[in-house]
């Protein structure tokens, strides 16, 4: 299992399975993360808030229909890491699926606040280092338009194929 090698994580910082009760958690992450997207269409909130709705369910119910041996993954926060009783708070999302040569990326995303800071970057350079060292490829899919691909590339993926509103992409540890 992936979450059991995702080690050394910051202190305050936590990687566990989703459950039922972090649906609407992760229907909101979803949500932030078609903000640019959304801004460019003329809908109103409502119609906006459907739309984000049936995106995220249908997203939902594919990653588990299609990568039913997956691993996913909530990440969390623990603002007083010092305190064992101190809430912990959902952040984002890591989901993985390891394959006989692959581990597939199927998704991260952090709350906006949490971007940029650092922990998506540690959290795939972890993945690579495990990839690296269970000679596997790490692959996966990435919206053209997204910003993220770029940050993928700076990791040294490679695009496998372009599959139109997708980028198919690898990192390979000889590469």
């Amino acid at each position: 299992m992936l979450l059991e090698s995702l080690t050394g994580l910051p202190a305050g910082v936590r990687l566990r399975e989703i459950s039922p009760n972090d649906l609407p958690f992760l229907e909101r992450l979803y949500a932030s993360t078609r903000v640019d997207e959304l801004n460019q269409v003329d809908w109103p909130p409502e119609q906006k808030q459907a739309f984000l709705k049936q995106q995220f369910e249908a997203q939902h119910s594919h990653y588990q229909q299609h990568f039913t041996r997956a691993e996913y993954l909530l990440i969390e926060h623990q603002q007083a890491s010092s305190d064992p009783t101190a809430p912990w708070q959902r952040i984002g999302r890591l989901y993985l699926d390891e394959r006989d040569e692959e581990i597939r990326l199927i998704d991260i995303a952090l709350l906006p606040e949490r971007r940029n800071a650092g922990l998506g970057s540690l959290l795939l350079e972890k993945l690579l280092a495990i990839a690296k060292e269970r000679d596997l490829v790490v692959r996966i899919h990435v919206e053209q338009f997204n910003p993220a691909a770029e940050w993928y590339r700076r990791y040294g993926f490679r695009l496998l194929e372009d599959r139109g509103v997708y980028l198919f992409m690898e990192w390979r540890s000889d590469a």
